[in-house]
């Protein structure tokens, strides 16, 4: 198919998610749910067939630079998975020849232009939808998210988010006009002037991959870089590269088939020991880097890769102030759902809720503090009562750091709720925790102002809410933090917590009782983080994500 057509088949979908961005409605363009009435009867066992041929082999991905081949993966449901990629060792004559070949790909990619560029990684998008179930089976036992999480948030959403990305970049490159006839006025003829608008890219990108959700977090920067102009050099996480290895295999074929460097895209994986992303983040040629993870290597990318734009989402405090309802009942399991959903391994999971010591006023008249924790408990213990339903919420404990996170308060006299091991019935070799509850005053601050990842929340008692918002706030703007949530049936109190929300630069969901949750983020409506606190300094997806991907040279003569 020529580039022409290729742009042509893809133009519908693209002007349908431009105008998505602009209007913030609903859209979706990938299905998110797995049933054959949707895919096909055979989807799903074709999709676990090409990830169980895949076990144990050499992946097919060449890489330039690469020197033998690490197998870094064991899935969090036991097996291992035994697949080989190439190796850059983080040595100096690799390195360099690695980003030697991705910077000799850009002039291609560059002239080609924005709608070229946009068709290309649509069509990527297209062929990864082909292989939504494989690409499912290597989230699910790389991440440990259960099968049909994988499937949406590892699939269908992170599709959807990076579909996102590319109409963002094709709009702010179009914004810019290929060239223009100047005139300005003078005593006689007008000056004139015919200016050409270059778009620029920075140059290689390097995008940095997490555990956790391997695709979702790492194709937005990754397709925004693509469609801007930039080669991207993908380094994923050792426990997670397969559903980045399948990213840049399918990225590659379609720029090879449209006369494209295959090396615009390649695949950095490393030997844990190489420290790979350090050395590759501070390198000349690298220009953009995009990371999800800790906050310590965040800060270290932000204070030492300043030859480059960094885009950082790390770690943060995701805050819950209860203040009054009028739907107990739909509180608690709400709130039961997004503290056990993936065990509590999300970015956007709560972890700190504050209540009143004095109780609130509910439909099932005031509770006090403690029977709030009961209620929740409650809540908690019916969601996850059936273990074969419970794992298919929870998934697995991705990492040991989580377990002994979660396992280090068993006996605290402060639980509410205690943690229990759980065996899969299909996986008897995975880690499962249900969440841990822990109830805390609020001046124990030092128990509840650091990011404790996975399934354990704290409840804690506050003096009014006034001081809980007020926390709150100040939480946040010290330590940061991805979502905030208020439950409140006056308008005063919501009107304070959206205030101490915009303070405090994140975002607020309010009164959830129903089936949307706050942990979980809409493609095309909601903007996954702020750039304003200190969890993340960029948002995906905005403006700003892939305006400073690119740069525009002007040329320009007398008329």
């Amino acid at each position: 198919m020529s580039l022409g057509s290729l742009i042509e088949r893809h133009r519908d979908l693209l002007g349908q998610a431009e105008a998505a961005i602009a209007d913030r409605a609903f859209f979706s363009a990938y299905p998110e749910s797995p049933s054959p009435r949707v895919y096909g009867e055979t989807a799903a066992a074709d999709g676990l067939a090409a990830h169980e041929a895949r076990l144990g082999t050499d992946f097919p991905l060449e890489t330039p630079g690469a020197e033998g081949a690490v197998a870094t993966e064991v899935s969090p449901f036991g097996p291992e998975l035994g697949i080989r990629y190439p190796r850059v060792p983080a040595i100096d004559e690799a390195v360099t020849t690695l980003l030697s070949a991705a910077r000799a790909a850009v002039p291609g990619w560059r002239d080609a232009g924005p709608d070229a560029r946009a068709a290309v990684c649509l069509e990527a998008l297209s062929r990864l939808h082909g292989r939504i179930f494989e690409l499912a089976q290597a989230v699910m036992h790389t991440s440990g998210q259960a099968f049909v999480m994988a499937f949406q948030a590892g699939g269908a959403h992170a599709l959807d988010r990076a579909l996102e990305a590319v109409a963002y970049a094709h709009a702010e490159q179009s914004r810019v006009p290929a060239e223009a006839l100047w005139e300005k006025p003078a005593k006689g003829e007008p000056l004139r002037m015919t200016k050409t608008f270059h778009l620029v890219p920075r140059g290689v990108a390097l995008v940095i991959g997490c555990n956790t959700f391997p695709t979702w977090n790492s194709w937005p920067g990754l397709f925004a870089s693509l469609a801007t102009g930039n080669a991207v050099v993908v380094k994923p996480h050792p426990n997670a590269v397969l559903p980045l290895a399948i990213t840049v295999q399918a990225i590659r074929e379609v720029l090879g088939e449209h006369g494209f460097d295959a090396d615009l895209v390649t695949l950095a994986a490393e030997d844990p020991a190489d420290r790979l992303a350090a050395v590759l983040a501070v390198r000349p040629e690298v220009r953009i880097v995009d990371f999800t993870g800790s906050t310590a290597f965040g800060d270290w990318l932000e204070e030492h890769a300043r030859q480059a734009v960094v885009f950082t989402e790390k770690a943060g405090l995701n805050t819950v102030v209860v203040d009054s309802t009028d739907d107990l009942r739909g509180l608690v399991g709400n709130l039961a759902f997004s503290l056990s959903l993936y065990t509590g391994q999300m970015c956007t999971a709560p972890q700190n809720v504050f209540v009143p010591r004095d109780g609130i006023l509910t439909d099932q008249g005031t509770i006090t503090f403690d029977e709030f924790g009961a209620a929740l408990a409650g809540a908690i213990d019916k969601l996850l009562g059936d273990d074969a339903r419970a794992v298919e919420i929870l998934g697995a404990v991705v990492n040991d750091g989580v377990r002994e996170r979660v396992d280090a308060l068993a006996g605290d006299g402060g639980t509410v709720l205690a943690a229990r091991s759980i065996t899969h019935p299909a996986w008897p070799g995975a880690t499962v925790r249900t969440p841990a509850v822990v109830a805390v005053d609020v001046a124990d601050e030092e128990r509840y102002s650091a990011e404790c990842f996975g399934p354990v929340s704290f409840l804690i008692a506050a003096d009014s809410t006034a001081q809980a918002l007020e926390r709150f706030a100040a939480s946040v703007q010290e330590h940061g933090g991805m979502t905030a949530s208020v439950y409140s049936t006056d308008p005063a109190v919501l009107e304070a917590a959206e205030q101490a929300a915009l303070e405090a630069g994140v975002p607020l969901s309010v009164n959830l009782t129903g089936g949307v949750f706050v942990n979980q983020s809409a493609a095309f409506s909601d903007f996954h983080g702020t750039g304003a606190n200190p969890a993340a300094n960029s948002c995906i997806t905005d403006s700003a994500f892939v305006a400073s991907r690119f740069r525009v040279v002007t040329a320009r003569r007398h008329a």
